[in-house]
């Protein structure tokens, strides 16, 4: 049976550190508050000119050179993302042209904090059944561009930055194993970024409303 394996891994993060000590100057929190709860020390912060792309690219591309394949040896790209550069085309579409991975699939996947894990679970299904053989999965979030600065309950815990793999298939007794995959579109409303899309299209109303950015109920997602 044919199987999906890893065969290399890359990241790419921005040089930007926002440390605890300067969210207690932004918000109303401690760092022994958000150590206590999160763990979080410090998160990294892209510049007003870098995107999803900025991180996706050399990520893939670390990826490739720690497997030793190249982008034209890649037939199929997914980026799972939330934060594209744009809504289309697809950020898996710069990354396929970028790695030059010509002729290639590409496509973005979007399921939050599980979209990397998904992006595995579907490319290891194409390899298995053959319509792929060589894959660049990339994680990808610049999640600082859609985060409220001035709510403490979310601005301490996103970040930015990217990581990526390479799948090839194999016909030896390794690989991806099995993936999982589930939802509970009834707590769609716990954790969302109500405004930007189709049913609250961008506006100055609704960016002055804060719509377009991420809300949540932590207490709520961490049960």
């Amino acid at each position: 049976l044919v199987k999906a394996r890893i065969l290399g891994t890359g990241r790419s993060v921005p040089d930007r550190r926002l440390t605890n000590a300067e969210l207690e100057k932004m918000v109303d929190t401690t760092n022994d508050w958000i150590v206590t709860r999160t763990g979080i020390q410090e998160r990294r912060i892209a510049s007003s000119e870098e995107s999803a792309s900025s991180f996706a690219i050399p990520a893939a591309m670390a990826a490739l050179a720690d497997a030793g394949v190249a982008g034209d040896e890649v037939d199929l790209v997914i980026c799972a993302t939330v934060t594209s550069d744009m809504l289309f085309p697809a950020t898996s579409s710069l990354i396929q042209n970028a790695i030059g991975a010509r002729g290639a699939a590409a496509f973005d996947l979007g399921a939050g904090c599980s979209g990397f894990v998904y992006a595995l679970g579907v490319a290891s299904k194409l390899i298995e059944g053959g319509s792929s053989k060589t894959a660049v999965i990339v994680g990808a979030e610049i999640l600082s561009k859609v985060t409220d600065w001035e709510d403490r309950g979310t601005c301490v815990l996103f970040g930015d930055g990217a990581g990526a793999v390479v799948l090839r298939a194999t016909d030896e007794d390794r690989g991806i194993l099995h993936t999982a995959m589930h939802s509970d579109g009834s707590l769609a409303e716990l954790i969302h970024m109500p405004g930007g899309g189709s049913k609250h299209p961008p506006s100055r109303e609704v960016y002055e409303s804060k719509l377009p950015f991420i809300k949540m109920r932590g207490n709520e997602v961490f049960k």
